[in-house]
């Protein structure tokens, strides 16, 4: 897609999802999704057998309890 088609496509999909986004916003978010189709795309040429998957061993680390990382007092 081209940077235009992107832009067109997140505005597009915030008024299917009645998301307000002025124009900076959607320009933010429109940048950040043509990034993300790139990083995808070079993953998808990458030949992995279905063992070579990561997803089964990926784990989160917990989320702090308080915006700092602190227990609460």
């Amino acid at each position: 897609m081209t940077d235009p088609e992107v832009l067109a496509y997140v505005k597009a999909a915030a008024v299917v999802l009645e998301l307000p986004l002025d124009e900076q916003r959607a320009l933010q978010v429109a940048t950040h999704l043509a990034r993300t189709a790139v990083l995808a795309g070079q993953l998808a040429t990458l030949a992995l057998d279905v063992g070579e998957e990561p997803a089964e061993i990926y784990c989160p680390a917990a989320f702090p309890k308080t915006p700092l990382g602190r227990e609460p007092s």
